[in-house]
């Protein structure tokens, strides 16, 4: 027959994928349907240990480093990282280098390596070392009563010490002078003034915190100027927020530093001042300046000195031309001798 003949194209299937398949020349790498197609890996840890096969060698494919490459997060990725490597797909070590950094060794198989762990199998823990067992000591035998005996035999008995005779004093001869007393022996020490053990801790006193200084006498209104000064605190430096509570504490120190004579610009300037950095309590370290800082009281005023003796002015004697001292000009006390005898 010359007619020619027509073969009818293979039907394509009704329903699911089409390949359309191209060859590859050039950038492409071979994955195996047992890594594509695997029963028990997520199609996360799929699809990144494709991605982890198509890399040269030495790419960095840390956590943090996919993280920024993929919009997966850092969890599903180190999720999906633990499943390549409990398959066998993907294996981490850890090692030092020289200079002491510590670095990840990643190493991909395209072939699951034999002997994974299953999958959410837990890590094998290392073996605890045995504790080496305390060596005994040899029991020592009882002795039996003839030996005991035998031995006591053997042994030298010590022989009882004689009693030292104390001299008997004898009366000093007359007109010989007395020996002198010997030195009486040091009393032994009381057993406080032995040093403790090491073993023994000594316990050392803690020192008591001095209380808030308080006024002599209350004022009504120091107390109202020293709640005003210290609500006022703030103003002047942020970080001295005090509380109420703390404020009606302080008070009475405030006014304290009032009654001996101090100006409530002085006392702020001290609370203000070289402020410690950072600072956790406001309220600790102005009762503690309020009662280290406290000014002593001002001293009492002398007594006015006695006035001195009044000292009549020099005059120029009249008759002799001398000078001495009188309240008011004329002859001296010589003259006036003179003038009364001649009278």
């Amino acid at each position: 027959m010359d007619t020619p003949q027509i073969i009818a194209p293979s039907r394509a299937p009704s329903s699911g994928v089409v390949h359309s398949n191209t060859r590859h020349t050039s950038r492409f790498t071979v994955v195996g349907n047992h890594l594509t197609q695997h029963n028990e890996l997520s199609l996360t840890a799929i699809g990144l240990a494709a991605h982890i096969q198509s890399l040269p060698a030495g790419a960095r494919i840390g956590i943090k480093h996919l993280a920024e490459r993929f919009p997966e997060s850092e969890t599903r990725i180190a999720a999906a990282l633990r499943e390549l490597e409990a398959h066998g797909y993907l294996k981490r070590t850890r090692e030092r280098l020289p200079s002491g950094r510590v670095v990840t060794r990643t190493v991909s198989y395209n072939q699951p390596v034999a002997g994974a762990a299953p999958a959410g199998a837990a890590e094998p823990q290392p073996e605890p070392r045995p504790r080496p067992q305390p060596r005994q000591q040899p029991v020592p035998q009882p002795r039996t009563r003839p030996q005991q005996n035998q031995q006591q035999r053997q042994q030298p008995q010590p022989q009882p010490q004689p009693r030292p005779v104390r001299p008997v004093p004898q009366a000093p001869a007359p007109g010989t002078p007395a020996p002198e007393a010997p030195d009486p022996a040091p009393l032994p020490r009381p057993e406080t003034d032995k040093l403790a053990p090491a073993s023994e801790p000594v316990s050392i006193p803690v020192p008591t915190r001095p209380s808030l200084p308080r006024p002599q006498v209350h004022d009504l209104d120091r107390h109202r100027t020293a709640l005003d000064l210290l609500a006022d605190l703030r103003r002047h430096e942020p970080r001295l927020l005090l509380g109420e509570a703390d404020i009606h504490r302080l008070a009475p120190a405030v006014a304290a530093w009032f009654e001996r004579d101090a100006h409530p610009d002085a006392v702020r300037r001290t609370l203000v001042a070289d402020l410690p950095e950072p600072l956790t309590r406001p309220a600790g370290l102005i009762a503690h300046r309020l009662t280290t800082l406290l000014p002593p009281p001002l001293p009492t005023a002398a007594p006015a000195e006695e006035a001195a003796p009044r000292h009549d002015p020099l005059q120029n004697c009249d008759g002799c031309d001398r000078a001495f001292r009188a309240p008011e000009p004329g002859h001296c006390r010589e003259c006036r001798t003179d003038l009364k005898e001649a009278a």
